[in-house]
């Protein structure tokens, strides 16, 4: 769990960002999420015109082009109350490096503070921000499942302990402990695409720990680790076998409607 001290956000609408890769790749996952936060009472807004958090950019050193993107989402989440993310990654660039980027821009690093104090990725949310571990939720069929946390939730907000208590709590669901369930899958964002042969690597590494996990599935919480795994996975000929928390929570929310 995140130690950061915050104002409640209880009671409090929650604007999604729903993020670019969950967008394009798997908006069943913002869905999922919007299933989940309305089982919790909470009200859910999607604000119009939201893009990218300028992660890609940043990481790749295009400072202005990020500040850029990064502007646009201060615009787009002006008004929110409390922003919630499905993603790790994104949520630690919020809270992290935005007011870092305004530095010499004090309107504009005010307003980035203010919206780094408000965002919660989504399995933290629920169990730090609302004090809630135990949704009810009992999957359909049994089965096992091992977390890996992905690396910049896991080492920049310290996310772990609430994704595995929301698990440990879920019905037909046996989570197992993993000692990978901190190696890297290898994607790192652009870094699969500039150090191809090492991230392919990596990801060998991982797809081997995961089978060698006996469980029937992996569960993240960031959609980028999901895509990469599982698409190592289809090219050894094997089914997907990893899936984010959200999708995982809400199919047990689901089967007891």
């Amino acid at each position: 769990m995140s130690t950061q001290k915050r104002v409640s956000p209880k009671g409090k609408t929650v604007s999604l960002f729903v993020t670019c890769m969950v967008d394009m790749l798997s908006p069943q996952t913002g869905l999922s999420v919007v299933d989940v936060l309305a089982h919790l009472g909470v009200t859910v807004e999607f604000p119009d015109g939201q893009t990218c958090c300028g992660q890609p950019a940043f990481n790749s050193g295009y400072r202005n082009e990020a500040r850029q993107v990064a502007r646009h989402f201060i615009q787009t989440f002006r008004q929110a109350e409390v922003i919630v993310t499905p993603s790790g990654s994104c949520a630690a660039m919020v809270r992290h490096e935005y007011p870092k980027l305004f530095a010499n821009e004090p309107t504009l690093q005010a307003e980035a503070e203010r919206l780094a104090s408000i965002t919660w990725e989504f399995s933290e949310f629920i169990v730090d921000g609302l004090g809630i571990s135990d949704l009810g939720a009992r999957l359909p069929e049994r089965q096992t499942a091992v977390c890996h946390h992905a690396c910049h939730g896991l080492r920049l907000l310290n996310l772990k302990s609430a994704a595995e208590m929301l698990l440990d709590n879920t019905e037909n669901l046996s989570r197992k402990e993993w000692d990978n369930s901190e190696i890297c899958c290898g994607f790192g964002g652009l870094f699969a695409v500039k150090m191809a042969d090492v991230s392919g690597a990596m990801l060998h590494k991982k797809l081997e720990q995961i089978a060698d996990s006996g469980a029937d599935c992996v569960v993240t919480g960031d959609i980028s680790c999901l895509m990469h795994m599982n698409g190592g996975l289809e090219k050894q000929g094997q089914p997907p076998r990893v899936r984010h928390i959200a999708d995982v929570l809400a199919a047990g929310i689901r089967d007891k409607k």
